[in-house]
């Protein structure tokens, strides 16, 4: 279990497992707690932050701050990687080069997004969502430019389709979701 999951277990040791986004959860809401009483966990999620939202796909990326459910600014781009060359060749080396630059050139493209969108909202934020795949992901944190953004990251990476608006807009209801899960009986 982790540090911010909460725990209610029933008379008979029964145990479920809740993880609510963000943290950090009031110490008298975490752990476990005999009985069910979720008030404390409630008021946690319920709680409106502001929240930033960076999703990256090789080829596409998307920016947002949220107030609660409301997008607040935003930014949608995307930029042109082609595929991988399957095939051997004479050509392999020249379309993997190309690949790779066209690849830099839709971070470097991300990253001027999220520094738009992103860093000059970073000292309200309270998290930082990131969607998409880890690698591109990684790609884009690394600019220099958005270190201030490194420490509000929550949670993992978020699987999402390719980074558009309406992807975007829907994120609220992933980020903002607690997740709960039965653990099993708790024998003495």
């Amino acid at each position: 279990m982790a540090e911010r999951d909460v725990a209610f277990v029933a008379a008979d040791g029964e145990r479920v497992v809740c993880e609510p986004p963000f943290t950090p959860l009031d110490e008298d809401a975490r752990g476990e707690i005999h009985g069910f009483d979720p008030a404390p966990l409630l008021d946690h999620v319920r709680r409106e932050r502001t929240v930033g939202v960076l999703l990256v796909r090789l080829g596409g990326h998307a920016a947002g701050v949220f107030a609660g459910e409301r997008l607040l600014d935003s930014k949608v781009g995307s930029r042109l990687v082609h595929g991988r060359h399957r095939k051997g060749g004479s050509s392999s080396g020249r379309f993997a080069r190309r690949r790779e630059g066209q690849a830099r050139a839709a971070a470097e493209a991300a990253a001027d997004v999220a520094v738009r969108v992103l860093v000059p909202a970073a000292a309200r934020l309270d998290g930082l969502v990131l969607g998409g795949d880890r690698r591109a992901l990684d790609a884009v944190l690394s600019d220099p430019r958005l270190g201030v953004l490194r420490d509000l990251v929550s949670g993992g990476v978020v699987d999402v389709p390719d980074p558009r608006l309406d992807v975007l807009r829907a994120m609220p209801e992933r980020f903002l979701a607690t997740v709960v899960r039965p653990s099993g009986r708790i024998t003495p």
